[in-house]
């Protein structure tokens, strides 16, 4: 299946928010509201759907949230869907959404990471649509720093642009910020230094390949499933191969170690040309750091491995385009990654 390249935003157009997965307490409602004024200053339409109770982990029942996300899907006039945030159990979801009906459709741009994730790769796989593997709605008022786009930036750029991202080489050790307190905060509190590092060896990388992936915690429950068969799309984009990036939110190394051992074995880095692997906090196992646990895995694949990209649950963001083909290169001197849409 070829990708295919939501249109470019133009003032005017409409946005959708709901929430997939897990909703907006009442407290955080100040930050909710900061956000959407924020796509609104951009001159865009927002629509807030009914699917955001945030009582528990789920905004609304299966259902409900499956038929809001659908039609938002199908209807023309919204260009993008953003949700708040991720949350825990959004693969409730996957079996009820219509994507026959997917595949027919004018592609709309969908944004988010986390939980989201279980939503964004079969999205791309099952339907073709490009998604955005990047903010989500409650850190769009952030200021992206210098070398980084947010999904504001990417959802106007046209299909056949280009455009490359650099990280800052800063990143936030610790803790996040209080939104119930300041609701308004729009800078990254990037404190300790930090660069890419590539694990499997010391040299340097330049490779290009189709982009996929997200939160190993979510998408290791669709890898061998046909929401997650990426082994399938590699086949069929065999010219360009893949660039794979996986990142973990909180479980421990040993459960990593375990998951990404499991993808492996269900096809889920066939075809890749390289791995990408997002910063974490997420804490070790004893005997077994993260960055082990990902080469123990993912070393026999014998393709070069790049870690603490910021693709992960670590401010700051980059956003990357699932679909998009992706050259990264780095060096001593340099890191950077280039996508073409």
């Amino acid at each position: 299946m070829s990708i295919r390249f939501p249109r470019s935003l133009a003032p005017g157009d409409r946005v959708g928010v709901t929430a997939p997965s897990s909703g907006v307490q009442k407290e955080l409602r100040a930050r909710f509201d900061v956000a959407v004024r924020t796509i609104e200053s951009c001159g865009y339409e927002v629509v807030v759907g009914d699917c955001l109770d945030g009582t528990t982990h789920l905004s609304a029942p299966a259902a409900d949230r499956a038929r809001e996300l659908t039609e938002m899907l199908l209807d023309p006039s919204i260009r993008a869907i953003v949700p708040p945030w991720g949350g825990e159990t959004a693969i409730d979801l996957v079996p009820l959404i219509d994507w026959e009906a997917l595949r027919e459709v004018e592609p709309t741009w969908v944004v988010g990471f986390s939980d989201i994730s279980t939503l964004l790769t079969p999205l791309t796989l099952l339907s073709g649509m490009a998604t955005v593997h990047g903010n989500n709605l409650m850190d769009t008022p952030y200021r992206a720093p210098e070398g980084l786009l947010t999904w504001l930036d990417l959802v106007t750029l046209t299909p056949g642009s280009s455009f490359t991202q650099t990280p800052p080489n800063r990143y936030r050790a610790t803790g996040w910020d209080d939104y119930a307190a300041d609701p308004e905060v729009s800078e990254y509190t990037l404190d300790t230094p930090g660069r890419w590092q590539r694990l499997d060896s010391d040299g340097d990388l330049a490779v290009s390949g189709r982009l996929f992936g997200g939160c190993v915690e979510t998408l290791c429950n669709l890898a061998g499933t046909p929401y997650g068969d990426t082994s399938a799309f590699a086949r069929a984009a065999s010219a360009d191969g893949l660039l794979v990036y996986v990142e973990a939110c909180e479980d421990n190394a040993f459960t990593i170690c375990r998951n990404l051992h499991g993808m492996r074995l269900a096809g889920f880095f066939d075809g890749a040309n390289a791995v990408l692997v997002g910063r974490t906090r997420a804490p070790d196992g004893g005997t077994l750091t993260q960055h082990r646990a990902v080469l123990d895995a993912l070393g026999p694949l014998g393709v070069p491995i790049l870690a603490d990209v910021e693709c992960g649950h670590v401010p700051p963001f980059l956003s990357l385009v699932n679909g998009a083909l992706g050259r990264v290169v780095h060096t001593a001197a340099r890191s950077e990654i280039t996508q073409t849409l």
